[in-house]
């Protein structure tokens, strides 16, 4: 069995951040999502902390799963990943110290990159909140977190919100977690690729975005020329894995009524039962709609 050391994983990632090319990522939620994605060709993975929180909790996106339960989906990643592995390690799961914490944990789990965002969490439940944490508090961050990877060829990459911001802010923003040292810069709600060469040619360090599919930015020569590295398209293989998952048991079982038109993305709601979280949230945190 074909094995790769932690430490040349986060040097091929490295090796990615170099080139002069744009990389896709990989969907990976458990190690045979992450050995599919290798065996494929796929140069980087990347596990998000939304889809951790559907596979360990089926529980949406509400910054509800912990960092020892993030950190032992990412080990049993790390512990077969024979490609390099990011890590939406959202903000840290806390403060400055916290992501100290979470740097240590997820360098031992194996894992090459991590993202670090900026989004005040956990956000005001009932709304979509896209409130930041200060320019200085998002700096120390950066700061204590290559204060305490231990591996050198570790990439801190500082994430922020590029959609909710003035140009001019993302760009004073950005260029501050640079100059604190992150490894990559990377930025979601990039609207186009006028939006992007405006705060690009500001900064040095290679990027990453948060795409979604956009189709306005399906250019990878274009977007590896203005320094873009890696573009994460979503998580279309775990909803996948959800219909394909429910499809199955539905046909074995022979119901022939209920939902069995119903999208991937609406079997995620269904089944990750939001209604008793907003529930919960006006009745324990006085929530208003």
């Amino acid at each position: 069995m074909q094995r790769t050391s932690h430490h040349d994983l986060r040097a091929q990632f490295r090796a990615l951040l170099s080139a002069n090319a744009c990389y896709h990522t990989a969907s990976v939620f458990d190690p045979m999502s992450a050995r599919i994605a290798a065996d494929l060709g796929f140069e980087v993975g990347i596990l998000g902390g939304s889809v951790a929180s559907l596979q360990v909790l089926a529980a949406p996106d509400f910054a509800l799963i912990t960092l020892s339960e993030f950190v032992e989906q990412a080990t049993r990643i790390g512990r077969v990943a024979r490609l390099p592995v990011i890590a939406d390690a959202d903000h840290g799961y806390g403060n400055a110290l916290n992501v100290m914490r979470t740097v240590v944990e997820l360098e031992r789990a194996g894992i090459a990159a991590l993202t670090l965002e900026d989004t005040l969490l956990p956000a005001q439940f009932g709304r979509k909140s896209t409130d930041l944490i200060s320019v200085g508090e998002g700096v120390g961050k950066i700061r204590a977190a290559l204060e305490a990877r231990v591996d050198p060829d570790l990439a801190i990459i500082a994430r922020t919100h590029a959609g909710v911001l003035d140009v001019s802010e993302v760009i004073n923003r950005t260029k501050a977690y640079q100059a604190a040292g992150a490894d990559a810069i990377c930025m979601v709600g990039i609207r186009d690729f006028e939006h992007l060469e405006l705060i690009a040619e500001h900064l040095s360090v290679p990027l990453m975005l948060v795409t979604y599919g956009n189709p306005s930015l399906r250019d990878d020569a274009r977007l590896a020329s203005l320094g873009v590295r890696i573009a994460v398209d979503g998580h279309a293989a775990y909803f996948a894995a959800i219909k394909a998952t429910y499809d199955c048991l539905r046909e074995q079982r022979q119901v022939t009524a209920g939902t069995s038109d119903l999208s991937a993305s609406e079997l995620s709601h269904k089944y990750t039962q939001p209604e008793d979280y907003i529930v919960w949230a006006r009745e324990y945190m006085d929530v208003k709609e």
